[in-house]
């Protein structure tokens, strides 16, 4: 019901900083679900923090990997999250539970992983200097084919998820059919003298047909998909729109789209700054800046609210809109008043029935008498595509907070009635699990074990860039990141610490 007001107020884009989700563990990359109620972040030190964003609480933290995570894409109905990390894994987890339902390993560092929009068996998988692969969950897999023998290949799925999209680093824009990987359009991204530019990144809309396209040469082209797939094979499509910064000539870190693709946001690799363009004119309407000093690590923005989120400095910061009691869209003859104002009370005002107002004749049916339906849920149009005619009822919208529950007191008897006086107390009921031994069945989860994805051309001897980085900045320190201890081992150590105070107090001097 709210969601349908946000297009009738104002801007649809955001304006003033509005605090930040402090995941304990430095953040990495983070996105949304597709109702925009779920939040997960990878953190590096291998752990998926998922918050639900209307109270901006942490909802789950899932020990997923031990490496930092790169790259995180959720299913369509939202109970499914793919992770990816620095350690060439790429893992499926059910987000209701927890589980780890599926790992892939693959040969080479993987750079980005997208779920399939509408077939949760099927992602994709953008390996570093290797062909885009399609995969499925049963561990089959795909190549998708490369054009002029270029490497660098960065992929991603169109809004339905009918085509794939490859770009290479001599900007050749490939199209290529989901069911049987035919190619169905091609075209090349040029600069004014006819030289090509590296393709960095291809971003579709939520809504709409359109995608965007960043490149090295720090322009950001904006495509109509129907105009490219008409263009065919070695076409020219034109841009609808070309972005960029004209003063200081900024080279982009990541850009997308608004939720109803109006907006484009795209973050600076040099600073913490966020550009936002309107699509249909092209120009500039807002410039959002961070903390001086941070360096931009992944930007998404809400899929149905004009709400940003960035990561800098392993923290995520939130970017919405300034909000301003406006009484006046309630009542439009609404007058705010800076003092007291003396008021005339009509001698009718207050009457039930105004005696001295002029009948007029009503004609038709009275207003009071119509039915209102309150039990016919109305599907909510933010949450639907356009060929679809109601919700997914089976989607994830949040997710159940079960407390902690400790362990009883050894002297609370929790079976049985209680003792007559002078009888003696029954005895204790043995318990299957001791406080010093944990049950390794009802503990541990079941480990999967991980599937071998074998891509013969793949490079073995390459690191991740997000590891190479790390160590740039701090040359004495490892590239692979120290394996955290479990969280119990440090709940038990101050317990210890008491114990052994308590035994020296109660030695004799």
């Amino acid at each position: 019901m709210n969601l349908e007001l946000l297009e009738s107020f104002g801007q649809n884009y955001p304006e003033d900083f509005d605090g930040t989700l402090d995941c304990v563990s430095i953040a990495v990359t983070c996105a949304f679900n597709r109702q925009g109620t779920l939040f997960a972040v990878g953190c590096n030190d291998g752990r998926i923090v998922m918050w639900d964003f209307l109270t901006r609480g942490i909802a789950k933290v899932i020990n997923a990997h031990v490496h930092p995570v790169c790259s995180l894409s959720w299913n369509r109905n939202g109970r499914k999250l793919l992770s990816a990390a620095t350690d060439n894994t790429v893992s499926v987890w059910d987000v209701l539970s927890g589980d780890n339902e599926k790992i892939f390993r693959f040969p080479s560092p993987v750079m980005k992983v997208q779920f399939h929009p509408r077939d949760s068996n099927l992602f994709l998988v953008c390996p570093l200097k290797h062909a885009a692969v399609l995969m499925h969950v049963q561990g089959s897999h795909r190549v998708i084919p490369l054009d002029d023998n270029d490497l660098n290949i960065i992929a991603a799925f169109d809004r339905r998820g009918k085509y794939v999209y490859t770009g290479n680093a001599k900007g050749r824009i490939l199209a290529f059919k989901t069911d049987d990987l035919e190619l169905a359009a091609s075209f090349r991204v040029t600069t004014g003298t006819l030289n090509t530019t590296a393709i960095k990144s291809i971003e579709f809309a939520r809504r709409g047909e359109c995608f965007l396209v960043n490149s090295a040469d720090r322009i950001i082209r904006v495509y109509e998909s129907r105009e490219v797939l008409t263009c065919g094979k070695d076409g020219e499509p034109e841009p609808i729109q070309k972005l960029q910064d004209l003063v200081n000539k900024t080279l982009w870190k990541k850009c997308c789209f608004s939720g109803d693709g109006e907006f484009i946001v795209a973050g600076s690799a040099r600073q913490h700054s966020l550009y936002i363009w309107e699509k249909s004119v092209g120009n500039l309407v807002k410039i959002l800046h961070g903390t001086k000093g941070e360096l931009l690590l992944d930007v998404v923005w809400h899929p149905v609210r004009p709400i940003i989120a960035s990561i800098s400095s392993g923290l995520v910061s939130i970017w919405a809109q300034n909000q301003v009691e406006n009484w006046s869209a309630f009542a439009p003859d609404f007058k705010e008043l800076e003092e007291n104002v003396e008021y005339d009370e009509r001698e009718s005002e207050f009457d039930l029935d105004d005696e001295d107002k002029e009948k007029v004749d009503v004609k038709g049916p009275d207003e009071e008498d119509l039915e209102v339906d309150v039990v016919t849920e109305e599907p909510i149009q933010a949450f639907m595509s356009s060929d679809e005619e109601g919700e997914d009822k089976e989607a994830l919208m949040f997710l159940p907070v079960s407390p902690d529950i400790e362990e009883p007191e050894e002297a609370w008897q929790g079976e049985g009635p209680a003792p007559e006086d002078g009888a003696a107390p029954p005895p204790p009921v043995e318990r299957k699990r001791s406080h010093g031994s944990t049950d390794s069945t009802s503990t541990k989860k079941k480990r999967v074990k991980p599937v071998e994805v074998t891509l013969p051309d793949a490079p073995t001897d390459e690191v991740h860039p997000l590891l190479t980085a790390g160590a740039k900045k701090n040359p004495d320190s490892k590239s692979q990141p120290r394996k955290t201890r479990p969280q119990k081992s440090r709940s038990t150590r101050p317990e210890k610490r008491h114990r052994d105070r308590d035994s020296l107090d109660s030695q004799p001097s």
